[in-house]
């Protein structure tokens, strides 16, 4: 049953010409989501099922409801005058999500081109192909988590049975997996390259965000990582994506916190910027304007990138 309506990003609606607000850096990727709120529990998530944050909210970022048939006609016009590259649809879970999610799929398929990925949980292999079958470029999931210890207190459910779905799609469907790890949840530094690591290896695109403490969410008052030790992982998650190093090749002391890379970076701050799915730059989702920014939406400056280097506390 396709939805009538859909949630979209509020930068996403000013692209599509659906609101009227100021931006510094434009979405290069349409973000839509579906589903309201969420039978899971993420202790970071404003549409937790416990969660009291806005229902129109998912990290920092405002998702004004619009009919379907309006923002499918939209962005069949940002595609074509090149305004918007990709489109991505967050699901949430629900018994008539992955239905929802599909229709909404086909919907914008029949109207243009643009590669689609979708942030879904799904029950199984048999939903994931159904999703690539109607066009879908990456099926996503949000592992978060990078380890069994931080999963349980913060996410809940079978860090095993997780696991082991996400290698099944990353081998039955390969180059078509991608996984979200959120830096600053508990973890040690080295448990997160470990697991940037292992998603590189079974061949899966990962996204690494900057936890967002967002009021109203189980872990609002937590802060955010400090920005020296999401520096370094940005760094790791680079190298090894991009830069053909691995994760054995790097240094950590005995609380487990990168020391060294064992290789210089690019002087271009590329390491920096946004990373996940291509044309994916979500502006301000872990940030405030005019704030620190973890991820880069853009390329950076030559003074922007010295200074991410020396941010990395090495």
């Amino acid at each position: 049953m396709e939805p009538d309506s859909i949630n979209v990003s509020i930068g996403t609606a000013v692209v599509l010409g659906l609101a009227g607000v100021p931006m510094a850096d434009a979405p290069t990727t349409a973000y839509l989501m579906l589903g309201g709120r969420c039978q899971l529990d993420c202790g970071f998530c404003a549409q937790a099922r416990e969660s009291r944050a806005s229902a129109l909210q998912l990290s920092r970022v405002t998702w004004p409801e619009h009919p379907l048939e309006v923002v499918v006609e939209r962005l069949a016009g940002a595609v074509a005058r090149g305004a918007l590259r990709r489109a991505c649809l967050q699901v949430t879970t629900s018994a008539e999500g992955p239905e929802q999610a599909l229709s909404v799929l086909r919907a914008v398929k029949a109207a243009c081109g643009v590669p689609f990925d979708l942030a879904i949980l799904p029950r199984n292999l048999d939903q994931v192909r159904s999703l690539i079958e109607a066009g879908a470029d990456h099926v996503g999931f949000g592992l978060d988590a990078a380890c069994e210890r931080v999963f349980c207190q913060v996410k809940g459910g079978s860090w095993p049975r997780s696991l082991a779905l996400i290698e099944k799609i990353a081998r039955a469907f390969p180059g078509r997996a991608a996984v979200h790890l959120i830096a600053g949840l508990g973890e040690t530094e080295q448990e997160l390259v470990e697991r940037i690591q292992w998603a590189h290896d079974l061949g899966i695109t990962s996204g690494l965000f900057a936890f967002t403490p967002v009021p109203g969410t189980r872990l609002g008052r937590i802060p955010a990582p400090p920005l020296d030790a999401y520096r370094r992982m940005q760094a790791a998650h680079w190298l090894i994506t991009h830069g053909g190093r691995r994760y054995g090749g790097m240094a950590f002391d005995s609380e487990e916190r990168l020391t060294g890379l064992g290789t210089p970076l690019p002087q271009d701050g590329s390491p920096f910027r946004t990373s996940g799915c291509p044309d994916c730059n979500r502006p301000y989702y872990n940030e405030r304007p005019g704030g620190v920014i973890y991820n880069y939406p853009r390329p950076l400056t030559a003074e922007e990138a010295a200074r991410a280097v020396a941010e990395m506390g090495f």
